[in-house]
């Protein structure tokens, strides 16, 4: 058979239009701005974590990255409608609550942890702060122990929500150190700490992130910190386990996650960006200026971190009867 240029031409013409050609769209993508749900109000950790992400990964992606706060019932409205996103341009803060205690503290959540998102990056952890407002006589852990004890129930402790990491962290505390107090749930950091500031509120665990500047100001006092280590930040506050609760360990913690339905090619240049932007020196410093310390990772090491902190926290959540308002 004989082919002539002109018929050559055309069938390569037409192959063009329907043959696919993956490393073109891998390439091309994002084709839009990314929109990074964090499921809080704003004003927390979990903000500035984001934000710090979503700023060094606008400079690699080509595209922005631009944080969409949606706060509600303890992160469920937000994980349900990133799961259900199928735009390929739409990602999700992942975090203790709504990966490792909401399937446990719900009978029934509008989404699949693990089956309706696929892991990106562990982004950031962040050391748990337990504070008093000033009101509170209480200099140290030991002492607010023991004023808990002698006034079971009449003091109080604010969280972000049913679930959140501060609501987890006190309840870890109280279960280690056999004390009882009143948990009033916001709809986010920034709401709780208004109340926490004015004296409304007793205490609360907060992500050293959104406090710091408030307990260098005099207007919160930090008992003790849940890292390991004492925080350079606050070198005089003692940790948890060194005020007699050998082991006891609470940081937040948050990671990216993606819809199930987001293609792998996409996963995984987001996945080496976002290491990449948790390792830059402007996200060491931004961080470090509130204590948090990025991670990066990969999506397996990131799965396989979630599947722990579900085991760790199903067994706290059980313990503590922790359930929605």
């Amino acid at each position: 058979m004989n082919y002539t240029r002109r018929s050559i031409l055309g069938a390569a013409a037409a192959l063009a239009g329907t043959a696919p050609f993956p490393s073109f769209a891998q390439a091309a993508w994002p084709a839009k701005p990314v929109r990074f749900v964090v499921p809080f109000a704003p004003g927390g950790s979990s903000e500035i974590v984001a934000r710090s992400a979503a700023a060094e990964l606008t400079k690699t992606l080509g595209q922005s990255v631009f944080v969409d706060n949606k706060p509600g019932a303890s992160g469920n409205i937000a994980m349900a409608e990133a799961a259900r996103a199928d735009d390929q341009h739409t990602i999700i803060l992942g975090h203790i609550g709504t990966l490792a205690v909401n399937p446990y503290m719900y009978e029934k959540i509008p989404y699949d942890a693990n089956k309706d998102f696929k892991p990106v990056s562990l982004l950031a952890k962040v050391p748990s702060l337990y504070v008093v407002h000033p009101s509170v006589p209480a200099k140290n852990l030991a002492e607010f122990v023991a004023l808990a004890k002698s006034k079971p129930g009449r003091l109080n402790y604010g969280s972000a929500g049913t679930g959140s990491a501060g609501h987890l962290a006190f309840e870890y505390l109280k279960i280690t150190a056999g004390i009882f107090l009143l948990h009033i749930p916001y709809k986010g950091t920034g709401p709780q700490l208004t109340d926490l500031l004015s004296g409304r509120l007793d205490a609360a665990s907060v992500g050293a992130s959104a406090i710091l500047q408030h307990i260098k100001a005099g207007k919160l006092r930090c008992i003790a910190t849940g890292s390991t280590q004492r925080l350079p930040q606050l070198p005089d506050v003692p940790t948890v386990a060194e005020q007699g609760f050998p082991g006891f360990e609470m940081t937040q913690w948050y990671g990216m996650l993606a819809p199930a339905s987001m293609a792998q090619a996409h996963i995984d240049k987001l996945s080496s960006e976002t290491m990449k932007a948790m390792k830059s020196a402007a996200s060491i410093e931004r961080l470090a200026q509130d204590a948090a310390q990025p991670v990066g990772g990969t999506p397996a090491q990131f799965a396989q971190f979630i599947a722990q902190e579900q085991k760790r926290w199903k067994m706290v959540v059980e313990r503590a009867k922790i359930r929605p308002e």
